[in-house]
């Protein structure tokens, strides 16, 4: 389908000589494949990550499915790194890494037995992106670069020493505050200006002089 750039987090074999077999001639994806060493390393540097879930999760951004998704992200390829998201065979996704991006994708499967094999959902959404790049005219305007998702979990943390250090979030109880605040960020295509304007603002509110520091 034309992707060619393959990243594994924490791999339990690799390389191995069954992915090998497995890769049907196209051995060349597995030899470039990036090791890391958790998911916000392979998502360094990318604007907008698709996670990939077989069920809805709760305090979850809203969802879109698979044909939806492959425009959204053929959209945002224009103006930055994209990347699709799956998880293992046989657990999928953490809430807590579904968090990290800022699409949940959900394919039109049979409620009844909705989950797919890994292989299959792979696939099927390398076509209907493939699809969608065919389809789509001229790229609209972009009137700034969009933040990658590594700057908005460097904010989130920001965000969070922030509050803590103000008295407002107290880490002994946090309640849901931080997931629903990465929600109500990812909602947001955030500009890189827009995250260095809002650490800019974190920075300048008055608090003890440890808080007082940036990345």
């Amino acid at each position: 389908m034309g992707l060619s750039r393959l990243y594994l987090v924490n791999p339990r074999s690799f390389p191995h000589p069954e992915a090998e077999a497995r890769a049907s001639g196209a051995v060349d994806v597995l030899a470039n494949a990036v090791v890391c060493s958790s998911l916000e390393e392979a998502l360094s540097g990318v604007s907008m990550a698709a996670a990939f879930t077989a069920r809805r999760r709760e305090l979850a951004l809203p969802m879109q499915w698979a044909r939806q998704a492959a425009n959204t992200l053929t959209e945002a390829a224009r103006q930055g790194e994209v990347a699709l998201v799956f998880g293992n065979e046989t657990y999928g996704l953490s809430n807590e890494e579904l968090s990290i991006c800022q699409l949940p994708v959900m394919i039109p499967a049979n409620p009844e037995y909705s989950s797919l094999n890994l292989g299959a959902a792979v696939q099927l959404m390398c076509y209907e992106l493939r699809v969608a790049s065919q389809d789509l005219g001229e790229a609209p305007a972009s009137f700034g670069e969009l933040a990658t998702v590594d700057e908005v979990e460097q904010m989130i943390g920001h965000f969070q020493e922030a509050m803590t250090a103000s008295g407002f979030f107290n880490p002994a109880n946090p309640k849901r505050l931080m997931p629903r605040l990465r929600r109500m960020f990812g909602r947001i295509r955030l500009e890189r200006d827009e995250v260095n304007i809002l650490r800019g603002m974190l920075a300048s509110f008055r608090f003890p002089e440890k808080f007082r520091k940036q990345d």
